[in-house]
């Protein structure tokens, strides 16, 4: 397995993996260790801002593998971050305990509120860690894989599978509403106070929430080379650009679908997970067909199809998205980032870094040349003289 990680990665994945590597040692080391006050000390709420944007480039790496290679586009993408983020939150609100504003030991405040006469059946074992992450993996993975079953089976693509992706998302949102679901209703789950015995408002744990949201980012995006650049990477890549020759040509295409869709669940249920601890609050707003479709938008802008544009998107966007709905242009931010999305399609069709790409393997390929080229004068090599 080293060796498949290892020899998926060219110098632009390095390159990437390092200043992740970087950012998740040195961010935390500046909050934690330099004075406050200091230049280069990052206070604790920009750590946890942070920490969100890492989250969002998981997620968006997750469409990026499933849009960007197998020509999968997902509206839905959003419920399995939320299914995940509420995995993590039902783990967080049994660590509560007594010490909420009911004082029951089992039962959450809203379930206390809400006179619920013992815990749901479905919350038993998230007072366990390692049962929480594996449900972080398990309910979108397995959601996805029946999903995906169904609709890969007959043969559904293109702008219909958008579409019931996205009546999927929108039904999870409608029921994840209801106060009776067991989730909280509107309000959703809050108010957390642990995570494995440390305070998730402290600051060393806000430092090491966004060093493992890293390390996380850095796991996905080793996950997804390996699997793109191997040849279970090149039949999804034929999926993508002709999926009924590939078929015609003997592969199974909905069992290539079938697990790229699922693998890329997995990892937004991750990403949503990581998510919730860091700000705070996991609602139903979470499941809006509308997060979805913004993060589509990143992937579009940071470049389909290259996974390191869709983390770059993700990270660029909601920076903006940071800046802009802080001021005075608040009311205005969904007529920004619509027209972002027109004019990156119009004007930058590959996105930032599928642009970049295009302008420089050409330069690239023409210094080559241009060496070879004077390596072989040097040489007293020439090219044959057709006159001669």
């Amino acid at each position: 397995m080293p060796h498949v990680l290892t020899r998926s990665l060219d110098r632009s994945a390095t390159v990437f993996l390092i200043v992740v590597a970087a950012v998740g040692v040195l961010i935390p080391l500046s909050n934690l260790l330099l004075p406050a006050g200091s230049m280069l000390q990052v206070p604790t709420y920009l750590v946890a801002l942070f920490g969100k944007y890492v989250c969002y480039a998981i997620l968006a790496l997750a469409i990026d593998l499933i849009w960007g290679y197998c020509g999968i586009l997902s509206l839905g993408h959003g419920a399995f971050f939320a299914l995940g983020g509420y995995a993590m939150g039902m783990y967080l609100m049994r660590q509560i305990g007594s010490r909420g504003v009911y004082g029951n030991p089992v039962l959450p405040d809203f379930m206390v509120f809400l006179n619920y006469p013992k815990l749901p059946w479905y919350w038993n074992g998230f007072d366990m860690f390692w049962f929480a992450a594996l449900m972080v993996l398990l309910v979108p993975g397995l959601l996805a894989f029946c999903f995906g079953w169904l609709a890969f089976r007959s043969r559904v693509t293109g702008v219909y599978l958008s579409i019931i992706t996205q009546a999927m998302t929108y039904a999870l949102l409608l029921a994840f509403f209801r106060n009776d679901f067991g989730f909280g209703g509107n309000n959703g789950l809050t108010d957390f106070k642990d995570i494995l015995g440390f305070n998730v408002q402290a600051d060393g744990t806000r430092a090491a929430l966004f060093a493992l949201s890293c390390l996380a980012l850095i796991f996905g995006f080793l996950i997804c080379r390996a699997v793109v650049t191997s040849k279970l990477g090149k039949v999804l890549i034929a999926v993508r650009d002709a999926e009924s020759r590939t078929r015609f040509l003997g592969y199974r295409v909905e069992s290539y679908k079938l697990f790229v869709f699922t693998l890329s669940a997995c990892m937004a249920g991750v990403a949503g997970a990581l998510y919730v601890p860091q700000v705070g609050i996991i609602n139903p707003g979470e499941f809006a067909p509308g997060n979805s479709i913004e993060a589509v938008i990143w992937v579009a802008v940071g470049g389909r199809g290259t996974l390191i544009g869709a983390a770059l998107g993700a990270v660029v966007v909601n920076y903006a998205k940071t800046v802009f709905t802080s001021g005075p242009l608040a009311p205005y931010w969904l007529f920004m980032l619509g027209a972002l999305f027109i004019l990156v399609t119009l004007l930058l069709p590959r996105g930032i870094i599928g642009t970049f790409n295009a302008w420089w393997e050409p330069w690239k390929a023409q210094r080559v040349s241009a060496a070879a080229e004077s390596a072989a004068r040097e040489d007293g090599i020439s090219e044959p003289n057709p006159a001669e």
